[in-house]
């Protein structure tokens, strides 16, 4: 069973023998990493390579052609449904472009799955939704709809419904797209604090060269021609010694000299 509470600096989620593929196309083969608990892990590669592919397979949407992928100990894909179901409880995502539901208020759009797997109460719930929309930022805009509001202010309030629950683990598919680079490194700092302070794991599929270099602690990366992981660290370091051109032609986009180190 999916245990949150084992200690710090443990594996949290492992990949292994990864094979995805719809139908007889294989997208990606022979996936193999570690997320340690606590970290940032960046899955980065070229478009195409596969990055949102794996990230529905890890959330459940979707189920890999071979391989497992372990929560702890839990065979998630083996698992029975119950199981799996339980440990959904434990995560929050943020897709791409938020996916509010346009209809809701921002406190509605919070109060989603709160109301969905949990017994509060409405008071305690309204609560706790302006607790989440504070902590991005956001106390006071309870009652604006999301086309009322700018795409950064849509994307902290779709992180305040992802943290709904205060999960152990978050994932994020491309937060900073569509943003601009301000309103990146604010949701990028934000990323950073919710991490420590909700103590989560947090898995981040980006591209943003910004954001790889300032919050990834730990990386996998993905090739779109070999169709499988050609190498996996600190992003940090990857750049510094990896002599796969691959890998320095896309971490060296640009300007990278004012990185965090």
């Amino acid at each position: 069973m999916y245990d949150p509470h084992q200690t710090s600096n443990d594996p949290c989620i492992t990949v292994r023998d990864l094979t995805m593929a719809y139908e007889s196309f294989v997208v990606l083969k022979d996936l193999n990493f570690t997320v340690n608990r606590g970290d940032i892990f960046i899955i980065m590669g070229s478009s195409g390579c596969g990055k949102s592919t794996l990230m529905k397979i890890m959330v459940g949407l979707k189920k890999p052609a071979k391989g497992q992928i372990f929560f702890d100990d839990l065979s998630f894909w083996e698992a029975d449904l119950s199981d799996r179901k339980n440990f959904m409880k434990h995560i929050g995502i943020l897709y791409q472009y938020g996916a509010l539901w346009s209809s809701m208020t921002l406190s509605e759009n919070v109060a989603f799955p709160l109301e969905e797997y949990t017994e509060l109460d409405h008071r305690e719930i309204r609560e706790l939704v302006s607790l989440k929309l504070s902590m991005v930022g956001l106390s006071g805009f309870e009652d604006y709809y999301p086309s009322e509001i700018s795409g950064g202010m849509r994307k902290r309030a779709a992180l305040a419904r992802a943290i709904a629950l205060d999960p152990d683990i978050l994932f994020f598919d491309e937060p900073s797209a569509g943003l601009d680079p301000i309103s990146a490194n604010r949701l990028d700092d934000l990323i950073l604090e919710l991490r420590d302070s909700l103590g989560a794991t947090v898995v981040v599929i980006t591209h943003e060269l910004a954001s790889i270099f300032s919050i990834g602690d730990n990386s996998v990366f993905l090739d779109s021609e070999t169709r499988t992981m050609i190498a996996q660290g600190n992003p940090k370091i990857l750049i510094k010694n990896s002599r796969d051109p691959k890998i320095l032609n896309f971490l060296k986009r640009g300007d990278t000299k004012g990185y965090k180190s």
